[in-house]
């Protein structure tokens, strides 16, 4: 087999029919037409002799050996990009494209911050931030879908590099007309009994909220799993349990005339680790970690309650 007849573009239709699992839909994410893209992969399948989609009416599905194809396509086009981004980043610093993603219970009320200040100090930067439930996250940038990620840490991997950024208080959150909203600050023996209200276990803080209950004796409600910040609130607000929640989303939407009130835990360090996340061939490691130091800065300038890693 002579290897320069082997296309990163063929590479790249596989994914794209992987990912979709139907011609048209491929074709159509590749921007070419659905002929083209079956004779592309035609080809491929005779380029390697073997079958690499199993096609159907419903839609196709990559044969065994078209999956194991896929996996080393993936990596090849992350290389291939991480050639591209590597020279972009060492010519331009901070500037072309980066993908980031975040979880629904931070970007949201950390990143317009971060961008107003992208914006101000790096023009040619174009930053697409896209949302994804966090233990997606790790994932979807294994697979090339983000360049970098905002997510709560620890995210393990060996061909990830992490970059920590700051520490998000936890405050125990409760209706105002709670017995606890009296006081300044809570006790952990004022935990004991009291049911807590937490979001799915998709998201990490699910497990953090878990592990505080066992701690401090109270009692995880499993039948009111929240499906976001909001949804907590809104039940907490109702009287039906308590609830953690993180520190930015205090400051971005809890008012003086909330339906609910937050307190620290006395005596008791209550936090969640946050950082960025990168894939070790990426390349654009000087500008993940200018990205970084960026999001510090507006963190120190911005969010006293937040504590700043280096």
């Amino acid at each position: 087999m002579q290897i320069h007849r082997l296309t990163l573009k063929q590479l790249r239709y596989l994914i794209a029919l992987d990912d979709t699992g139907h011609f048209r839909r491929a074709a159509e994410a590749c921007d070419i037409s659905q002929p083209s893209l079956s004779a592309q992969i035609q080809n491929l399948e005779e380029l390697l002799g073997v079958q690499l989609v199993e096609r159907g009416r419903s839609g196709t599905i990559l044969t065994p050996v078209g999956r194991d194809v896929g996996d080393r396509a993936r990596r090849i086009l992350d290389e291939a990009q991480g050639i591209l981004d590597f020279t972009a980043g060492a010519q331009r610093g901070l500037a072309g494209t980066i993908r980031l993603g975040a979880k629904a219970t931070l970007g949201p009320y950390l990143l317009p911050h971060v961008v107003a200040r992208l914006h101000a100090g790096h023009p040619e930067l174009n930053l697409y931030v896209r949302e994804a439930p966090p233990r997606e996250l790790v994932r979807e940038l294994t697979t090339g879908l983000h360049d970098v990620i905002l997510a709560q840490l620890p995210a393990t991997g060996r061909e990830l590099v992490t970059m920590r950024l700051f520490r998000e208080p936890l405050y125990l959150a409760f209706a105002v007309d709670h017995p606890l909203a009296g006081k300044d600050a809570i006790d952990i023996e004022d935990m004991s009994g009291l049911n807590v209200l937490s979001l799915s276990p998709q998201y990490h803080l699910h497990d953090q909220v878990a592990a505080l209950c066992t701690e401090f004796g109270a009692t995880m409600l499993r039948d009111y799993e929240g499906t976001s910040l909001d949804a907590l609130r809104q039940m907490v607000g109702m009287g039906m349990g308590v609830t953690f929640l993180p520190a930015l989303y205090v400051a971005s939407e809890i008012r003086e005339d909330s339906e609910i009130v937050v307190r620290p835990v006395r005596n008791r360090s209550l936090s969640r680790s946050i950082g960025l996340v990168w894939r070790k061939s990426a390349g654009r490691a000087s500008a993940y970690r200018e990205l970084g130091d960026i999001i510090r800065k507006v963190v120190g300038v911005g969010f006293p309650a937040l504590t700043v890693e280096s």
